[in-house]
């Protein structure tokens, strides 16, 4: 089922999320949720907060530039470790739609993370598919990609920012009329 993705301006965006303590049926529609969401609106990494639900859980599809396929699972992950260089790049998000803008993250990274079983995995990331962990992990612990911006930044972004809150606002309380 295709889930609504909560927008900046809506405050659970700036919670952190619960770790999640059993891979239940609950837990496992969630994530197969969260893939039909994330794939309908072209993203390429959710996190369950991004949907409304405060559990430690993201996912993540896309091709890499040798055309594998990248899609995971990753329940309570947490970065172990992150290499000295950093990189700027651009980076947007589901839920500031049609903001972009560019942010510095580390080039490489270890993420620990249980698999769908419940099994704990390591895996090392560079590039792309580390910004994207970088990116959903964040979401998890209440962070935002525009919390990362410079001020200057930031300043381009007000008048937007600003709209997206008065959207978000405007899209709960249609929400809680239902």
């Amino acid at each position: 089922m295709i889930r609504e993705i909560v927008w900046y301006g809506d405050n659970i965006l700036k919670e952190v999320s619960s770790p999640v303590n059993k891979i239940d049926d609950e837990i496992k529609t969630l994530i197969d949720d969260m893939f039909e969401t994330m794939y309908d609106a072209h993203g390429v990494g959710l996190s369950a907060v991004q949907v409304g639900v405060l559990k430690s859980v993201i996912t993540i599809g896309f091709d890499d530039d040798d055309g594998n396929s990248i899609e995971m699972v990753l329940i309570n992950p947490e970065i172990i470790e992150d290499g000295d260089e950093e990189e700027c790049g651009e980076e947007g998000c589901l839920s500031v739609p049609d903001i972009r803008d560019e942010v510095f993250r580390s080039i490489t990274i270890k993420v620990k993370y249980l698999d769908i079983e419940g099994i704990e995995q390591i895996v090392e990331a560079s590039d792309f598919f580390a910004r994207v962990l970088q990116h959903e992990i964040d979401h998890t612990n209440g962070i935002i990609f525009i919390d990362r911006l410079e001020s200057y930044q930031k300043k381009t972004h007000k008048k937007e920012l600003k709209d997206l809150r008065i959207q978000s606002q405007s899209r709960s309380k249609k929400e809680s009329l239902k």
